[in-house]
């Protein structure tokens, strides 16, 4: 009689999250299809963002890693 227990909620549970992922991928493109225009400004924007944030993070540590180099007295000169 247990041997059938596990077998019966595996398949539920499969059932029930695959109806779930259904349902949610349905809805997201929906969604998707509704302002196209205006989303797509939005991912250029923040991806701009992004990458400004990332140049500035990137110049910083170069800098943070000169001067630290500089403090320490270590040769920056090429051989």
């Amino acid at each position: 009689m247990m041997d059938w227990i596990p077998i019966v909620f595996v398949t539920f549970k499969a059932l029930v999250l695959g109806t779930g992922m259904f349902f949610a991928i349905k809805w997201h493109y929906d969604q998707g299809k509704k302002g196209k225009e205006n989303e797509m400004r939005a991912v250029l924007r923040a991806s701009g963002k992004v990458a400004a944030v990332f140049g500035l993070a990137l110049m910083g540590l170069g800098l943070v890693t000169f001067v630290l180099i500089r403090m320490l007295g270590m040769d920056l000169t090429v051989p």
